[in-house]
């Protein structure tokens, strides 16, 4: 890991519980589609994002991430296979919900609901504010659209949905337990998240202003379009111009996984059904990565990461 003076890469593998998998849910109010949800136990409580509490903060860190999709079945046997995660089923009164964990610890949620058509399922990320009503206003202020308002959720804080100027969705939220610690993601854990977008100086000076993120260019980038966001002395995110041949210019957040063989991992989803959009390559400091999407087309992120490399994923 960097010296948490230098901007770098904040490839965070939280070891604390996070437990955010109805969050998206809870704020979106979702009727959820019927049919069969696999047999293991199902919970309705909402647990803190870090248990036991802490009184950690790390304003601009991408928290969490949590998949919308219509199959939580198909979804569940997806990731399961890839990446060794396990399920466990929760209902609450919005609806069915997978809580994924690797090594005991939660990585990730799952929530079924139907999509409009033409709607492909997608990964949303999580944004930790510690104020988030001065964090949506700023945000509309500064050119977002609000798309859920800001609302309590028992136990875990308050939460909300925008989208920002260039049309990316994200997540906020502040957290009543605390932020998850900075360490170093154990593969199959998220790693690093990317926002592609077609301004990304303004799209980072954005983000800047919302979440009091520092902004850095690349030291080695051709122009000034490769972005890094900092806080806290850790890099949290990269923002970048779309790759050459991107065939949907929709600004969008991107996370990705920490694998040991992102070559490997590419041709395993596409064995279970998926695809690869970008094949692996080196990015600027030596990491090795792979855009892929699931069998329902929700795009994410490989990143073969070794911790002697530096630098962060573009």
């Amino acid at each position: 890991m960097l010296h948490p003076s230098a901007p770098g890469p904040d490839r965070t593998g939280d070891r604390r519980p996070r437990r955010m998998h109805r969050v998206l849910a809870l704020l979106l109010g979702a009727a959820v589609v019927g049919g069969a949800v696999p047999a293991r136990a199902a919970s309705t409580d909402l647990p803190p994002l870090v248990a036991p509490a802490s009184g950690e903060h790390h304003a601009g860190k991408l928290v969490f991430a949590e998949l919308v999709t219509p199959d939580l079945v198909a979804a569940e046997r997806f990731y399961e296979s890839l990446f060794g995660w396990s399920f466990q089923n929760i209902t609450t009164e919005a609806g069915f919900f997978g809580q994924a964990s690797l090594n005991g610890q939660t990585v990730a949620g799952i929530l079924q609901r139907p999509l409009r058509p033409g709607r492909r399922p997608s990964w949303v990320s999580f944004i930790a504010t510690p104020d988030i009503d001065k964090a949506e206003a700023l945000a509309v202020q500064n050119g977002a659209k609000l798309l859920l308002r800001s609302q309590s959720l028992a136990h875990l804080g308050q939460g909300a949905v925008l989208a920002d100027p260039q049309g990316a969705v994200f997540a906020m939220l502040a957290s009543d337990s605390g932020d998850p610690p900075d360490l170093l993601a154990d593969p199959g854990d998220w790693i690093w998240s990317s926002l592609v977008t077609t301004d990304p100086q303004t799209a980072a000076a954005f983000y800047g202003t919302v979440f009091g993120d520092s902004v850095f260019a690349l030291p080695d980038a051709s122009d000034a379009r490769h972005l890094i966001l900092a806080s806290d002395g850790y890099a949290r995110a990269s923002v970048n111009p779309f790759p050459s041949g991107w065939t949907n210019p929709r600004s969008r957040w991107i996370s990705y996984v920490r694998v040991d063989d992102a070559a490997a991992t590419a041709d395993r989803v596409t064995a279970l059904g998926g695809h690869v959009v970008l094949p692996p390559h080196l990015d600027r400091h030596g990491g090795r990565i792979a855009l892929v999407a699931d069998p329902g087309g929700a795009l994410f992120g490989l990143l073969e990461w070794s911790t002697a490399a530096t630098g962060a994923a573009q």
